[in-house]
């Protein structure tokens, strides 16, 4: 009993779930539709005429057919002008309201998708640091491309292509009811073998689907591993492994795609056929009718082109189901994406910081990553202005955590980070980012030119400050050389600087930000040993007249720091000025000691 009672709440619990997904995805796309809910309408309203145009058509033939023709051997021609006119009027008004459709459905579709791509955007941007290490930036680029393509899909032709579809088939048969109500009687019975083979091809469709998007979805990750990996397999001789499966994989799309290929190629033949038996029998049955004076000959005509006409709807209807299930899937992952709230809240009243010391404490700070075990059980710190401290440990003893905290990527659980007597989580955030500057070990340069890129520290600042920032560094000889100098485009098509160069560059952005705090986090593990040697001078200049928090394994930047902290499970098990350390014995003297030999034939002892 107790087992069928979990699996309920466990039914229950991803019922609630799925509701709670449906509930986002429809919330959504009500406030993408709300600011062009005029448009909209006006979209609609142009369906409703161009359709009305179309279907008037029939009935037009019709008129010329059983009145025009007798007018016309009577001697009085203006009957069968006025229904060819009409004919031609209607046709071209007909296609003049359907490109009006349109251009107006694109219009809305664009306006839709343009504001949904700039929420997705400006959300992502302003979630904390602890979701994208969470939700993978390939999830997130999907979000971006595949998600909005499918919703793209959907706006641009599949709303339209229904209510089109819908309108036509609507049409059709009221205006073959009102002309003839047995064709219409005909025309609705042969409804029902095309209705329930659309349901068919719906849910064979489903599978189908989810099968190929499935096979795709594996063929791309196999090509992306095997290219991204491609020193591994030449190394080890696994191309022709590597092709194998990567041969499977193709095999089990070209599968799905086959099944669908035929799928749709049995739902496009059975409703043709329905529609040919179903003209068949409207002019049989008409034919006998008019036979014996039962109906006119334009009304027969005018009831095998409603037929006609009727079940090529059918089919586009049957083919909007796939973009449907693909952008309502594609919906609900962008509410969900949307509905994540940052877990770094921006201050309610925040308090500003015009001119920054730079003075840090850490008061009985313990932190924890999400739900998991606690990093550090409890921190406490103090960094007067102007003074640099070291942090040195092994690995995942919580130095990077610490400098996490003080860019305020992370809040603590318990406890606060104060630059100069202010929480973090209350300093106003344009006063925080421009006094903490954060250098990582992952210098990221963006598209651009190299002086973009150390800009990017003080946007607006002049050439001759970017190249001061470069030399107070010692990268300006290096950008010098390069082609263009410092116009250079550091992208694809420009230059390829090494990991060591990017960090230099990072540097003359840090310089160039002035910031009254900076956080060094491995920023020197890309350097080589000339590198290192020519950053030692830029680092002094860099850290002078301002408090910095340096992480590094590389003990070449630690033994200028005024105090080095070493940590162990996120405690400080060592505290003191480099050479006091040394003296101590302890651990950091182990660590000097390593680091003395490792170098010491590269002259930098």
């Amino acid at each position: 009993m107790s087992v069928s009672v979990r699996d309920e709440d466990v039914a229950d619990a991803a019922g609630g779930r799925e509701e709670g997904r449906r509930r986002r995805s429809v919330a959504l796309l009500g406030s993408l539709l709300r600011p062009v809910r005029g448009p909209a309408w006006g979209t609609v309203l142009l369906v409703v005429a161009a359709q009305g145009a179309q279907v008037a058509g029939p009935a037009l033939v019709a008129a010329g057919l059983d009145r025009g023709l007798p007018a016309l051997r009577d001697g009085d021609p203006v009957p069968l002008l006025l229904a060819a006119g009409g004919y031609v009027v209607t046709a071209l008004l007909g296609g003049v309201l359907t490109a009006a459709t349109v251009r107006a459905s694109a219009r809305v579709s664009q306006a839709i998708l343009l504001d949904l791509r700039r929420r997705v955007f400006r959300h992502t941007q302003l979630l904390s640091l602890e979701f994208h290490e969470r939700y993978t930036s390939g999830r997130i680029i999907s979000r971006q491309t595949s998600d909005l393509d499918a919703v793209r899909e959907l706006l641009d032709g599949g709303i339209t292509t229904l209510a089109t579809s819908g309108l036509a088939m609507l049409l059709t048969a009221a205006s073959l009811t009102v002309l003839d109500w047995r064709s219409g009687a005909v025309l609705l019975v042969a409804v029902i073998p095309g209705a329930i083979l659309t349901r068919w091809f719906q849910t064979r469709s489903q599978v189908t689907y989810r099968r190929s998007r499935t096979a795709s979805a594996r063929l791309i990750v196999r090509f992306v591993e095997t290219m991204t990996g491609m020193r591994a397999v030449q190394a080890f001789r696994r191309e022709a492994a590597e092709r194998r499966r990567y041969g499977d994989r193709a095999e089990e799309y070209r599968s799905a795609n086959d099944a669908a290929i035929r799928l749709n190629g049995v739902f496009d033949t059975g409703l043709t056929l329905i529609g040919n038996l179903t003209v068949a029998t409207v002019l049989v049955v008409g034919g006998l009718r008019v036979l014996h004076g039962g109906i006119d000959v334009g009304v027969l005509v005018a009831a095998v082109l409603y037929a006609r006409r009727f079940f090529a709807p059918l089919s586009q209807i049957g083919m909007f189901y796939n973009s449907f299930q693909s952008a309502n899937a594609a919906l609900e992952k962008l509410a969900t994406l949307l509905a994540e709230e940052p877990t770094v809240p921006a201050p309610q009243h925040p308090v500003a910081l015009a001119t920054p010391r730079g003075d840090v404490r850490f008061e009985a700070v313990e932190f924890g990553y999400g739900t998991g075990p606690v990093v550090l059980p409890r921190f406490d710190l103090h960094l007067p202005a102007g003074r640099t401290v070291a942090l040195v440990g092994e690995t995942g003893a919580g130095k990077s955590t610490v400098a996490k905290l003080l860019a305020r990527f992370y809040d603590p659980r318990h406890g606060r980070v104060l630059l100069d007597g202010v929480d973090l989580r209350d300093l106003d955030p344009a006063d925080l980012r421009r006094a903490v500057v954060m250098v990582t070990q992952e210098a990221y340069l963006f598209s651009g030119s190299v002086a973009a890129n150390i800009a990017l520290g003080r946007p607006g600042a002049t050439r001759a400050e970017i190249e001061r920032a470069a030399r107070a560094v010692g990268v300006h000889d290096l950008v010098a050389s390069l082609p263009a100098g410092y116009d250079t485009l550091v992208d694809k098509r420009g230059v390829r600087l090494s990991a060591g160069q990017r960090q230099l560059v990072s540097f003359a952005r840090a310089f160039l930000a002035d910031p009254a705090l900076l956080v060094l986090d491995e920023a020197t593990s890309s350097l080589d040993v000339p590198g290192e040697r020519l950053v030692q001078d830029g680092l002094r200049t860099l850290l002078a007249d301002r408090s910095a928090v340096v992480i590094a394994h590389r003990l070449s930047t630690v033994m200028t720091a005024d105090r080095v902290l070493v940590v162990a499970r996120g405690r400080v098990v060592e505290d003191g000025s480099p050479d006091e350390l040394v003296r101590a014995g302890g651990r950091f003297a182990a660590l000097h000691a390593e680091w003395r030999a490792s170098v010491g034939g590269a002259g930098l002892v």
